[in-house]
């Protein structure tokens, strides 16, 4: 079976090829916000979608147009590849997954993308890289690039360039090497409860800086805007969130690396991160009640990185031959495992669950834990209804040989 995955890698540019990599980040965003302009002005006058064919032509004009010749500086697969990524949007617009498309902002996901892996070399030995305009320039190469390489993605975060390189490679059709299935319960007291009964503890990386980030935040309110103090307080806060993040993947990688290599099934809920960390604020004619606890609420429940952590599960779990399965959520921590009497009144508590029928009492995580788990086998046995994993998915619609299994790709 093939198998796509990414990796990343850390560039060492000169200061001219960190000048050049911001132009042709910007040549790009240029391109995109350019083209989504064009497509909203025409969709406003009645015309039709303007395909990516018909866009490119329009490319070729404003490279050798008299207003922008500046495009002709910057390699021209990134800029198509620019139009490729606003044709997806609309697309996925159209399909209904995505909001419709936006028009980028300097400093917010600076990338481009070269999508022939017959413009860029590497150079394992000497660990660097040949990308077109750009010249041979060094990268941490931390592990082995593993596979064919495909296609070359060079992002800014945090003040610092990044390579991520998407290869392919046949792999043989993997065999879970363990056999126990268990279900898990997300939450916030506890991040992860098993139905075995045991728990991963919270890492709660944002409120380990909140206080940090508040102070860096209000240093910068009271700088010239624009200024270099302003702009080094701006630094320090994106060093802050840019800390944040890694330390929360981090966590969630060692998690999910457990969980798929010690288990052959994993169940867990079907949950809806965005509705329920969605403000209750309201408008001005009906506010909205308990707006600031359910604000903490929130800021909590997308502090534990719940859609992240399924994801890493969901391809983590197809690389080792296991499979992820996501149940309804409903009634899942009210339900009695040993009578199955479902009341809210089994939940004197937060944290304890005391059935009115039977008596059985229990933690209210480990509870939820082991009726997902119980769910989880009935689908397994039943076909009960499910939602399963974007790689189990996908590879239930394909022959074994010829799935694709999800990686770390950056886009």
């Amino acid at each position: 079976m093939q198998r796509l995955q990414a990796f990343k890698y850390e560039l060492m540019p000169t200061g001219e090829q960190q000048r050049n990599m911001r132009r042709f980040a910007g040549a790009c965003r240029f391109v995109y916000n350019k083209a989504l302009a064009m497509q909203k002005e025409n969709c406003e006058a009645g015309g039709k979608f303007i395909g990516y064919v018909a866009m490119a032509k329009q490319l070729t004009a404003w490279r050798n147009g008299a207003e922008t010749p500046w495009l002709k500086d910057a390699p021209v697969h990134p800029l198509q590849h620019a139009l490729k990524d606003l044709e997806r949007a609309y697309k996925n617009f159209f399909a209904k997954r995505a909001a419709f498309p936006k028009f980028g902002k300097r400093g917010r996901r600076d990338s481009f993308r070269y999508p022939d892996p017959k413009q860029f070399r590497i150079d394992r030995a000497n660990a660097r890289i040949f990308l077109p305009k750009l010249g041979w320039m060094r990268l941490r190469l931390s592990r082995e690039v593993l596979g064919t390489p495909r296609n070359a993605t060079v992002s800014l975060s945090g003040g610092k360039w990044f390579v991520s390189i998407q290869t392919e490679r046949e792999v043989e059709q993997p065999v879970p090497r363990a056999t126990s299935a268990v279900g898990i319960d997300v939450g916030v007291a506890r991040f992860a409860t098993f139905s075995d009964g045991t728990s991963l503890a919270p890492l709660n990386s944002f409120k380990r800086h909140e206080a940090r980030l508040r102070r860096a935040q209000r240093s910068m309110s009271r700088k010239v805007k624009f200024s270099n103090n302003w702009k080094k307080a701006k630094a320090r806060i994106q060093r802050i969130h840019i800390q944040i993040g890694n330390t929360r993947r981090d966590y969630l990688h060692k998690a999910t690396s457990a969980i798929s290599k010690n288990h052959a099934m994993v169940c867990i809920e079907d949950l809806q991160v965005r509705n329920m960390s969605r403000s209750a604020a309201g408008d001005v004619e009906t506010p909205g009640k308990n707006v600031r606890a359910k604000s903490v609420l929130n800021k909590s429940i997308l502090d534990q990185g719940w859609f992240e952590f399924r994801r890493q599960l969901d391809y983590k779990l197809a690389w080792s031959g296991g499979l992820l399965i996501a149940v309804p959520p409903h009634n899942t921590s009210r339900t009695c495992p040993a009578c199955g009497c479902v009341s809210a009144g089994n939940r004197p508590s937060q944290a304890v669950f005391r059935c009115i029928e039977c008596g059985h009492e229990d933690n209210a995580d480990v509870v939820g834990a082991i009726n997902i788990l119980a769910r989880g086998h009935r689908v397994a046995a039943c076909g009960e209804g499910v939602s399963l994993g974007a790689s189990q998915a996908a590879s239930a619609k394909q022959e074994p040989t010829e799935a694709t299994m999800h990686g770390e790709t950056h886009v």
